[in-house]
């Protein structure tokens, strides 16, 4: 599954390049196919969440951290798609950046913990968790490419540093807690990012807001 991922990263991305130098296709589409993908990784990290949640003692989701705990919760996004509407697209496409910037080392720690996870499903997730490594990385490349095409502000990323620790604790219930909240708060941010690409592509394609 890895190998497929990767493979799929490397085409995505591949086609990216060749299409921005091609002077006559639209932004729009670039847009389109990295709305695709955000959407993939959202879904996929929905599933995770869900799955996770088939096997999290319900006493652990009375402990867990609320989302404003997030480490990505400094930065400040549009609530919303009215407000996102009113946000710039290099600023939208910024932001969709920063956002998936702060979760490379997070996703690297849910890896490398995945398989020391008390749970029944415990390959699957592994599995699926290095899937989402693979997605987020390929959607950040493409979207390195998509912020040439955009003024200056599309370049610039927040600096949104994880102080979590490399680990997720030692106990059963701890590492339940700690793993479930980390992918409570990307999946958070995987719909942000996911919506920001959505106002973008509508845009490029010259619809109305409310069509959106």
């Amino acid at each position: 599954m890895a190998h497929r991922a990767s493979n799929g990263r490397k085409m995505f991305v591949t086609v990216l390049y060749i299409v921005t130098v091609c002077s006559g296709v639209p932004i729009s589409d670039l847009l389109d196919r990295a709305s695709q993908h955000s959407d993939k990784l959202h879904s996929l990290s929905t599933t995770l969440t869900h799955e996770l949640d088939s096997h999290f003692p319900a006493i652990g989701r009375m402990v867990m951290p609320r989302p404003s705990v997030c480490h990505t919760s400094s930065l400040q996004t549009p609530s919303d798609k009215e407000q996102a509407l009113q946000v710039p697209d290099a600023d939208l496409l910024s932001l969709a950046r920063s956002l998936l910037q702060a979760w490379v080392d997070p996703l690297g720690i849910l890896s490398s913990s995945a398989y020391t996870l008390p749970h029944l499903a415990q390959s699957k997730l592994l599995n699926k968790i290095q899937e989402l490594q693979e997605q987020s990385k390929s959607l950040g490349d493409g979207l390195n490419v998509l912020s040439g095409k955009m003024d200056q502000a599309a370049q610039t990323i927040y600096s949104l540093p994880y102080r979590g620790g490399n680990d997720i604790g030692q106990d059963k219930l701890a590492k339940l807690n700690k793993f479930h909240f980390l992918l409570s708060c990307f999946r958070r941010d995987s719909h942000k990012i996911d919506s920001f690409l959505k106002v973008l592509r509508c845009r490029a394609a010259k619809l109305q807001p409310h069509l959106c």
